[in-house]
């Protein structure tokens, strides 16, 4: 008897069979620069798959498959390498192993029949091939599998030296269609008085050299040594995120000189120690907002809730896997709570060197009131991601499974973001939200897995981080969770300290404890920051969408993100409850 795996393993190597140098507009599954929409129409069945260049990303490969019933994608990220002799330029990964090709990853996953990722479960099994020849883009090179780039050379036309008849390599005349650019697919190198054939410069690994114009035709130079290419390997486990290599800038160097190295982020830059410090008393709140600069995704002057700009961010967010927007939100997090990118100037202004220690002294109002804000504004954009889905029930079952797979990827031992993950789960645990008895029958159904660990392990998890009994230790967390402290010392009474004297009292010595012990491993906690964030390149875009002045002019519009606080939070409240009655009536 053989496996599923082995029968499906026949048909699959005598179709697809990776070859070194291999180009992947010759793959069959291969469908390049096609859009998320002609994708999910191509999809019929579960099983099926294809592989084509997002739009969105720069060219980045996206594997999109059929799995029970709904259409998913999965970005592949590539991890460029230091040019080496025996070694692939890059690597191709999902979520744990690298493969050296992106043919390589496809043949590993469809003939193991492996999930695509831990989170969905989906397999692809059945390749949906693509009709007719394919065009292939200056955007989409960086597809290619590594070992493309040391293809032979072009024949060379001793009759003549015009660029025009010389013959191209990288993609054979076969598969141009008509109309299509005459640029040579890969660099080319300088053989003898031949002009050297410029590539488009890639978005991805690839470098193009510049022609000079002292380089003529009366000299023959040998090839232009290569720019070196930043690793991104790194020590702790790949984690699901943007590896987008930032390629130095071609510079007209002189032959030999090397291309500087990029500069590590700010978030990694270790924070050097004034020796001989004096106090200085604090003179100044303190906050950690960034200031409102013009936006790329709203106008100067918008309206609440804008439909294309909720359409945009849709389908940003679902460009990006749940480890990907965890890690934005924790930068953006770090940023908000202080914990990161505090400059020297407000270092002297609050008298201490992190915001996590300034969270617990008189001077930190409004960093807390900051803090109370931002888990509100994002309670409230998450609930709108459950109540906005005016389709079927299946939409908004899957805006709830989005939810509960963010809060687990920002859960201790993951990301680590208490705060971001305090945000989620009060969205969640909405009455405008819980009380959508339908939908969360759906994601019983549909999503059990999502629905069993919201259940299990989030709600669990959440009630004992309000009582300050939950894990808060350096490392397995990179931001402590500080909501309800900073409603006690802003004067509130938080609904989890209520109950009988003696236990409130004791629930309320454990929060403190754990404000206390926050601002005492301030440093470490940062640690733990910046190793989980170490080699993560932003998207700018999501980036700001998660940040709490965006959140409160998206909800209000620009005039109403300016009224009091209780305002607008009791305004948006009741159109929550008039979204999720239209939803679900009273019965």
């Amino acid at each position: 008897m053989q496996s599923p795996a082995q029968k499906l393993a026949k048909p699959w190597s005598s179709m697809q069979g990776p070859q070194d140098g291999e180009d992947l507009a010759h793959q069959p599954w291969y469908h390049g620069a096609l859009s998320r929409q002609k994708a999910e129409a191509l999809l019929l069945q579960d099983g099926e798959f294809l592989v084509r260049a997002s739009g969105s990303h720069r060219g980045h490969p996206v594997i999109s498959c059929r799995w029970r019933g709904e259409a998913l994608h999965f970005e592949v990220f590539r991890v460029v390498l230091r040019p080496r002799p025996g070694r692939p330029k890059a690597l191709f990964q999902l979520e744990d192993e690298r493969f050296p090709s992106m043919s390589a990853l496809v043949h590993s996953y469809v003939t193991g029949q492996r999930p695509l990722s831990q989170a969905t479960g989906a397999v692809a099994s059945k390749p949906v091939t693509h009709q007719g020849p394919l065009r292939r883009s200056f955007s989409e090179d960086a597809l290619v599998d590594s070992p493309a780039g040391t293809g032979s050379l072009r024949a060379r036309k001793w009759s003549t030296s015009e660029p025009a008849d010389l013959e191209h390599t990288g993609q054979s005349k076969d598969h141009l269609g008509p109309g299509a650019p005459t640029v040579p697919g890969s660099a080319l190198l300088r053989t003898g008085s031949e002009p050297v054939l410029l590539k488009e410069p890639a978005r991805m690994g690839t470098i193009a050299i510049g022609l000079r114009a002292s380089d003529g035709q009366l000299h023959a130079k040998a090839p232009t040594k290569p720019l070196r290419t930043p690793s991104f390997a790194s020590g702790r486990p790949p984690t699901y995120c943007e590896l987008r290599p930032q390629v130095p800038s071609v510079q007209r160097t002189m032959s030999g000189q090397s291309c500087p190295e990029p500069e590590a982020p700010w978030w990694e830059a270790e924070e050097q120690e004034e020796e001989n410090r004096c106090f200085v008393r604090p003179h100044a709140e303190v906050s950690f907002c960034p200031p409102d600069n013009p936006s790329c995704l709203l106008g100067p002057q918008n309206r609440p809730l804008d439909p294309a700009v909720l359409h945009t961010l849709r389908g940003l967010f679902l460009e990006h896997h749940p480890e990907s927007t965890a890690l934005h939100l924790l930068l953006v997090d770090c940023q908000a709570a202080g914990l990161l990118g505090v400059t020297k100037a407000q270092r002297a202004a609050m008298g201490v060197a992190s915001g996590l220690e300034l969270f617990t002294l008189p001077q930190g109002h409004r960093l807390r009131v900051e803090l109370l804000e931002r888990t509100e504004t994002l309670a409230l954009a998450g609930a709108l991601a459950v109540l906005g889905c005016s389709g079927p029930l299946e939409e908004r079952a899957a805006a709830l499974r989005g939810l509960v797979e963010l809060a687990l990827t920002l859960r201790p031992g993951a990301t680590g973001d208490l705060l971001g993950l305090t945000g989620v789960m009060s969205a969640l645990l909405m009455p405008q939200v819980s009380r959508l008895e339908s939908t969360w029958r759906q994601l019983r159904r549909s999503h059990t897995g999502a629905a069993l660990a919201f259940e299990q392990e989030l709600k669990p998890l959440m009630r004992a981080l309000d009582e300050g009994s939950g894990p808060c230790s350096p490392g397995e967390v990179a931001l402590p969770h500080m909501v309800p402290a900073a409603r006690l010392l802003e004067g509130e009474e938080p609904e989890e300290l209520a109950g009988p004297l003696e236990d409130s009292c004791e629930r309320l010595l454990c929060v403190m404890q754990a404000a206390r012990q926050a601002a005492l491993h301030a440093s470490r906690f940062r640690q733990a920051a910046v190793q989980r964030l170490r080699g993560f390149h932003p998207n700018p875009e999501l980036r700001e969408a998660l940040t709490t002045g965006f959140l409160r002019r998206l909800l209000w519009g620009s005039r109403g993100a300016q009224a009091p606080r209780a305002e607008r939070l009791e305004k948006f409240q009741r159109v929550l409850s008039t979204l999720s009655q239209r939803l679900e009536p009273d019965s």
